[in-house]
């Protein structure tokens, strides 16, 4: 008889399935002329082509309100592609620029959709598209609906179910402002799309580390066994940003803040797969259902509860690796007097049997002294002291850092004896780090989202109980914030880990932040 666990019979042994090659098909971009088209979507596709991961027939049509022939359009794109393009940069592009149309219009004209439908169904014919569609809105969060709906008007939409050919709708975040503007957002989606045709887009689990937590946990032998209350002693996750309001961004931020902008997604995410339980598979649903678990169990709070857990801040002015950097009320598009905050920490527990009295602290913020995106697992000390304490020592509490970005990769800090006859230990570490195990570059997110889009595979995006549990989560602390009384954000300098009161709340579990 086999052994389930075997690494050639268990189906958790690999990291991700098997692909298959993509179905030819159209990616219609609205909001071409934007920033994420520019920044990230094209660049993505452009390498996805470079690498012959693309379909062998494919059209990129950009939908904006701009009177652009194909020609403009792709002009538009050529500087920008070859800033990056390597010694074959050229040839690549004379094969993917023929397959960049444009389609002028305006998000709610029906007529402008119904001239789509027209422009792609000749694309089906002289590029191969085989009437597949993938549609991604990277455009503000109050076209999605609107957008959807005339898609469905002008029967851009399949039906429900159909498998061939078939249509798919990306959003991005944020998908609404709290659980009630979240669930209304999915009715009105939900009249025109089935739940498997919508894929709502988090690029940070287009992470090749980030995808590396399931592989980690439960691809060897030896983690999952400790995984749990009975020898982890607290997990810190941790997204640091250098950056403030760069690039106008100001007038945004100022409506989301921190725990819209990072905590009811990013953050969430990786807590669902830091603390999730074994798949019974690596399929979508099969991942996804143990995510949903553990953001189910998030605790409910009251206001109280939320004032004692919730550590809100607001970067003031400061200093940044040597530059003077102005306070987030100086920052172009804020308004005056502002208390959105800039910084969150919190601590919390997950009701759940594996998970009971262990404590997650979570932190993000702007301004901080060093960009870093981390999960620590912090393990028990032995239960007796054997050896002489020494300076730097752990006291036997190892550390395992799996770092998202920069500098890729995971360490696991433990306890050596250090030469000489005396009985000290010192802390030292085993550091695994993608670039330097791996010979091949690791692709971009959204890469690796895109092409997941176009094979149908939803695994990587967030279904809809999924959105409703980390937003329940998040409500009940913006409801509190908002109560009369409130504590105000608390203020620190832009260069600082953040304020003070984020250093009391980990210091009442007799532990401190991680020095990133």
């Amino acid at each position: 008889m086999s052994n389930p666990d075997d690494v050639e019979t268990n189906p958790l042994a690999e990291a991700l399935p098997r692909t298959r090659a993509a179905d030819s098909c159209a990616v219609v971009l609205f909001g071409a002329t934007g920033d994420l088209a520019h920044r990230k979507l094209v660049p993505a596709l452009f390498q996805l082509a470079r690498g012959g991961s693309l379909p062998a027939e494919y059209a990129i049509v950009g939908f904006a309100r701009r009177e652009w022939a194909d020609q403009e359009f792709r002009a538009q794109y050529h500087p920008a592609l070859g800033k990056h393009g390597g010694a074959d940069f050229e040839e690549v592009w004379s094969r993917f620029a023929p397959r960049l149309v444009f389609a002028p219009g305006t998000f709610d004209d029906l007529a402008s959709y119904t001239a789509l439908k027209h422009t792609l169904e000749a694309l089906d014919r002289t590029h191969g598209t085989a009437g597949n569609r993938v549609f991604y809105l990277a455009v503000s969060p109050e076209y999605f609906a609107t957008i959807i709906a005339r898609l469905g008007e002008a029967g851009l939409i399949y039906p429900r179910q159909q498998e061939s050919p078939w249509s798919r709708v990306v959003i991005e975040k944020p998908i609404g402002r709290d659980l009630t503007s979240a669930l209304e957002l999915n009715r009105e989606v939900s009249r025109t799309l089935d739940e498997s045709q919508l894929y709502r887009i988090d690029h940070y689990l287009g992470k090749e580390t980030v995808q590396n937590i399931l592989a980690l946990r439960f691809g060897n032998g030896i983690f999952e066994p400790i995984w749990n209350r009975r020898h982890v002693k607290a997990v810190q996750i941790t997204v640091a940003e250098e950056v403030g309001m760069a690039g106008g961004r100001g007038g945004y931020y100022d409506t989301a803040g921190a725990l819209r902008d990072m905590v009811q997604n990013h953050m969430m995410q990786l807590l669902a797969l830091v603390a999730m339980e074994p798949p019974v598979d690596l399929s979508a649903d099969a991942v996804r259902n143990e995510k949903v678990k553990v953001l189910e169990v998030l605790p409910r709070w009251r206001p109280e509860d939320v004032f004692r857990s919730v550590v809100r801040g607001q970067y003031a002015a400061g200093s940044l690796h040597g530059h003077e950097v102005p306070g987030y009320h100086e920052e172009k598009g804020v308004a005056p007097g502002s208390t959105t905050e800039t910084y969150v920490a919190i601590r919390l527990e997950l009701n759940n049997w594996r998970w009971a009295g262990v404590p997650f602290f979570l932190r993000t913020g702007k301004r901080l002294p060093k960009r870093a995106s981390e999960i620590a697992i912090q393990f028990h000390k032995p239960p007796t002291a054997l050896f002489e304490p020494q300076e730097g020592s752990l006291g036997g509490a190892n550390e395992l850092v799996l770092r998202i970005q920069p500098d890729e990769g995971a360490s696991l800090r433990f306890e050596a004896k250090v030469p000489g006859s005396r009985r000290r230990l010192q802390a030292v570490r085993m550091d695994f780090r993608y670039g330097a195990s791996f010979a091949i570059p690791t692709p971009e997110a959204y890469e690796r989202l895109l092409l997941d889009v176009m094979l149908g595979d939803p695994t990587l995006f967030t279904r809809t109980d999924e959105l409703a549990s980390a937003w329940r989560f998040v409500t009940q602390i913006l409801d509190a914030w908002r109560m009369p009384g409130a504590p105000a954000p608390a203020s620190y300098p832009a260069g600082s880990f953040g304020p003070a009161a984020a250093d009391h709340l980990i210091a009442a579990d007799h532990t401190q932040w991680r020095r990133l």
